[in-house]
Order: C-alpha cells, then structure tokens, then sequence
C-alpha cells in the first residue's frame, strides 16, 4: 500500500500541497503561562493553572484545587515570575537527569509505566498513584522510553 500524505498549507506560499515525506505535523499542545512559585520550574515540572489567568505552579495531588493538571513544563527553565511554554498533549522529551529531578529516579523514566502527580512532594511525578483518603489519582502520561513521556492528562479521581 502507498503512504499517503496529508495535503497542508504551504505557510510561506499559501498554496495547498502534499505534506513532504521528511516532514510531520506536530501535534504537540503548547500553551504560555506565568511562573508564580517563588522559583523557577524545570522541564518536565506538572502545572495547574491557579485563580490568576495564565498563571501557574507547581501541582500536588494531596488536593483537588492542585491536581488539576494543566500540563508539563516544556521549557528547560521558567524563572520566578517570568513566561514559559507548558506542553499539554503530546509527548515531551528531556534527558534522563532531567526526569530524575522530576521523578526522584535514576536512569530516566521507566519505559511503558504510567506517571502520575505526586501527593508527597509538589512539582514531582511518581509510577505510584496517591492510596491516602483525600488525595487525588492524576493520571499524567506514560513513558515511551527513557527519555520520552506521551501526555494524557486523565481524569482525576478524589479517594
């Protein structure tokens, strides 16, 4: 069977043609939000947004207001008080010792498990969702290898 490419709009010429088979559509989500922590937020960091628009800090799954996932950090840092990109959908891909910090692991994330927000510590994601009454299963993404995580913010359970 031939591979069929998608037609897209050519941004530079405005003119419709056939995706070129190097290319591929991102289908990644980006949105922009103010750091509002007191410090900076790392790649990889899970956001909720708070009652400021556009505004945003760390998540911890030991309440429902925090767990509301927004997404992950995608930017290597977002200083205190200034402007950063939060991927999401889609996947995010950071080194290994990036993921440690965020994870609290060695080697990267473990491929195939799913991560979700920590109860234990704001900012962090863990492979053991929350078993504690009043804290929240938030699901985030699961690893497709050490490096990588797919984004899919799930729906959040209260216990």
């Amino acid at each position: 069977m031939a591979v069929q490419r998608p037609l897209v709009i050519n941004t530079t010429t405005g003119e419709i043609e056939r995706l070129a088979l190097t290319d591929y559509i991102d289908e990644r989500d980006i949105i922009q939000v103010t750091n509002n922590t007191g410090g900076p937020l790392v790649v990889g960091t899970p956001v909720y947004q708070t009652a400021t628009a556009n505004e945003a800090a760390k998540a911890q799954a030991n309440a429902l207001a925090t767990a509301r996932v927004l997404g992950l950090v995608l930017d290597i840092s977002i200083a205190d008080a200034a402007s950063g990109s939060v991927l999401t959908d889609g996947r995010l891909t950071a080194t290994t010792g990036q993921w440690d910090a965020v994870t609290g692991q060695v080697g990267g994330l473990t491929t195939g498990a799913r991560y979700y927000v920590s109860a234990a510590t704001p900012g962090t994601l863990t492979t053991t969702p929350p078993t504690a009454d009043g804290h929240v299963i938030a699901p985030v993404g699961t690893a497709k290898s050490t490096t990588e995580l797919e984004i899919t913010i799930g729906t959040r359970i209260v216990l």
